[in-house]
């Protein structure tokens, strides 16, 4: 019996020893995927839309870590020119290993190539300096849109 106990602890270290412990990237704590236009009704329709045309700017995202993540879901839209026509955000929370289907409503105005950036950040304030830290938790993603 004593034999078996000796083995063990050696294959344990050795185990240990071995397989490395991966940590968690800053920019991997959370995955966006799936980056894509839906409907109202969460249909997912082309990049090319019409002026005055309400659609949903929809992404995955997943934490890929062991603990509990706030989150701000952000996105904001540009011209081709670099113009910033719509900045928006929603707040939640990821649970462990959570994937969330995120969305945010936009219209586009006038006629135009867009491109939609999607970022997810840890933000945190605090109250008595008034500072604000940022913390991205993925590389954003780009969408090109069309109307």
């Amino acid at each position: 019996m004593k034999q078996i106990g000796v083995i063990f602890g050696i294959m344990l270290a050795f185990t240990v020893l071995i397989n490395p412990v991966f940590a968690i990237t800053p920019l991997d704590r959370v995955d966006i995927t799936n980056p894509r236009l839906e409907n109202t009704v969460g249909t997912k329709i082309s990049d090319q839309v019409n002026v005055n045309q309400q659609v949903q700017i929809s992404a995955d995202i997943k934490n890929n870590q062991g603990k509990s993540q706030d989150f701000y879901y952000l996105i904001q839209v540009k011209t081709q020119n670099g113009v910033v026509v719509s900045f928006q955000w929603i707040k939640g929370k990821l649970d462990p290993g959570q994937i969330f289907k995120t969305a945010l409503s936009w219209t586009p105005k006038v006629s135009n190539e867009y491109t939609a950036e999607i970022f997810v950040w840890d933000i945190t304030v605090d109250s008595k300096t008034k500072t604000w830290q940022v913390d991205p938790l993925a590389e954003h993603v780009i969408l090109k849109i069309t109307s």
